[in-house]
């Protein structure tokens, strides 16, 4: 049984009970949100990973892209990278690889460590293509399906699948005007896929072969924005709009057939739109979980995208998002480097502690109420360590004030706590 299928029958699993627990929510209200398919916990039941809940009542959970790539391939590096996500607190790893042996790079990825981890089968679809010389109008709905199933078995916890693109949803962007067309590299490959054999996506047309797999492995299924906007002119256009309509309908699908389903979001979205666009995915998608790519509301700032995406999230994940993907201040130009990583990851997890303020998560305001507890009486210990980088605060403190424990280097003897606290 799936987690989903599990509380649907009211049963607590462990994961459940883990979950709870981390979360301060009682477990007879998080297996009614999981029943109700606004929570999930991808949970492949062919690996042990640490259960992470995402969706309703729970904190904003965070993921990080990691993967090779056919001009940047070292293994060893990814693997370097998988580790930072997990210290410095990210909560999922995707693995985007598209260079190299991408069977051994994912195995290895799941045997080192217990995050949850996600894929986009097709990336590997077209990949193994290309190493044998093929494009990616080669392939055959089998060969995405035998792909999906491996991954499956190999223990991946949840999938990104660009079924929303189906014959009425491309109809629709078709008759778009876009600055930016399609930026998603599955979204692109199904299209020209689609356009090339005059055929229906394979994704969407054999929607419940697709579930039937992760059915059977507890793969939680990750409904992919091919149609999301890479331009903020783009954004809340038709064509998003179109294939938000069939991901709704997917959602539904998903949940008849005991499979657990989030829903993934724009990426480029004017300020003033993000909240609107929160509120309508969880009105059309009945109130699925939703992951965001950022958003980033303005295109200015190559180089920076981590701030651009960090303001974006925090904003996204106050108005109703429970899963920000990282972005990292190599976007829009290369592979992400280690610190890219790291700082990608620290932007995120500012956004998501935001958003985790707004939404009122239990012991939220705890911390930061804790952190300016601590500044009064200049007990820096507790600040590096309820701080979101403890070992940046560490350093930049004793590099500036050295071991002067009563003062920083900002204001020295004029303090304005320390002349306060002579005030009372």
């Amino acid at each position: 049984m799936t987690q989903y299928s599990e509380a649907k029958i009211g049963n607590l699993s462990p994961q459940m009970m883990q979950v709870a627990q981390r979360e301060g929510i009682a477990e007879d209200i998080l297996v009614k949100k999981i029943a109700a398919g606004e929570v999930v916990i991808p949970a492949n039941r062919n690996r042990k990973s640490r259960p992470v809940g995402i969706g309703s009542s729970m904190s904003v959970k965070i993921n990080a892209n990691i993967g090779s790539s056919n001009l940047d391939c070292d293994p060893e590096a990814e693997l370097d990278k998988l580790q930072l996500c997990a210290h410095y607190g990210a909560h999922a790893v995707m693995d985007l690889s598209t260079g190299g042996d991408l069977d051994a790079i994912r195995k290895r990825m799941l045997a080192n460590t217990e995050l949850i981890l996600g894929t986009v089968p097709i990336y590997a679809v077209a990949s193994k293509l290309e190493q044998q010389g093929k494009d990616i109008l080669a392939f055959e709905a089998d060969l995405l399906f035998d792909e999906i199933e491996l991954q499956a078995q190999q223990g991946v916890d949840f999938m990104t699948v660009h079924a929303g693109i189906n014959r009425w949803s491309l109809a629709a962007h078709q008759r778009d005007t876009r600055l930016l067309g399609i930026v998603s590299r599955g979204g692109s490959l199904l299209k020209r896929w689609m356009l090339h054999r005059n055929q229906e996506n394979p994704l969407y047309e054999q929607f419940d072969r697709l579930l039937r797999i992760c059915q059977e492995h507890d793969v939680t299924l990750s409904l992919g924005d091919g149609f999301r906007p890479g331009a903020i002119s783009d954004a809340s256009d038709a064509t998003q709009i179109a294939e938000l309509i069939v991901l709704g309908e997917l959602v539904s699908r998903c949940r008849d057939a005991g499979v657990q389903v989030m829903v993934e979001g724009p990426g480029h979205v004017p300020f003033r739109d993000i909240d609107a666009n929160m509120r309508l995915q969880k009105r059309l998608c009945d109130n699925a979980p939703f992951y965001v790519l950022g958003p980033l509301p303005t295109d200015f700032a190559s180089g920076y995208d981590h701030i651009t995406a960090a303001i974006g999230g925090a904003l996204a994940a106050s108005a109703g998002a429970d899963f920000l993907c990282y972005v990292t201040p190599a976007e829009h130009l290369c592979l992400p480097t280690l610190d890219d990583v790291k700082q990608g990851i620290i932007a995120s997890r500012i956004a998501a502690h935001i958003g985790d303020l707004a939404r009122g998560c239990p012991g939220a305001a705890g911390i930061d109420d804790a952190i300016s507890h601590a500044r009064r009486k200049m007990d820096w210990e507790t600040i590096y360590s309820l701080s979101v980088d403890p070992e940046l605060a560490r350093r930049r403190k004793s590099e500036t004030s050295g071991e002067l424990s009563d003062q920083c280097s900002m204001c020295g003897k004029l303090c304005a706590i320390k002349n306060d606290l002579k005030n009372a």
